[in-house]
């Protein structure tokens, strides 16, 4: 069996290309070059973070977070750290490695200053929930959102 080499590393703007690459996969409704400005602009960010996961050298998984200082949902205290989403990539998940990205995202928050880490997920995305709640989340509230076109 072949030993795997993995690591993981907070993104720099270099790494915007690699992020937008998996990052596409999780929010298809954006576009490509758009996700790679955005997130060469987060990198240098002092608020945000990125997190890529590699095995192999090959980048499979990352995670970005941030800091929130208007009122989250269920928390007490400013600023929040803020799970902004979570990739693992076809044929690597169910191994570990979003909960190693989530816990880069947390520590981050930490020495950020925070006591608080939160996050979302669409109300129907069971696969998220089950995966928010069995890493410590808990759930703090449900919203369902209407639109009227005038």
């Amino acid at each position: 069996m072949k030993s795997e080499k993995c690591m993981i590393k907070r993104a720099k703007i270099e790494d915007a290309n690699v992020l937008a690459a998996l990052a596409i996969q999780m929010w298809a409704d954006n576009d490509l070059k758009d996700l790679g400005k955005e997130f060469r602009e987060l990198t240098m960010n002092g608020d945000a973070a990125c997190f890529l996961k590699y095995v192999d050298d090959k980048p499979i998984a990352f995670a970005q977070c941030g800091l929130r200082h208007d009122y989250v949902e269920g928390t007490e205290s400013s600023p929040v750290g803020y799970l902004e989403g979570v990739f693992v990539s076809e044929g690597y998940r169910k191994q570990g490695f979003a909960a190693e990205l989530l816990s880069e995202c947390e520590k981050w928050a930490r020495e950020k200053g925070c006591a608080e880490f939160a996050s979302d997920c669409e109300i129907g995305n069971i696969d998220s929930l089950r995966f928010h709640t069995a890493l410590g989340f808990e759930e703090v509230n449900r919203i369902i959102c209407f639109r009227k076109v005038l």
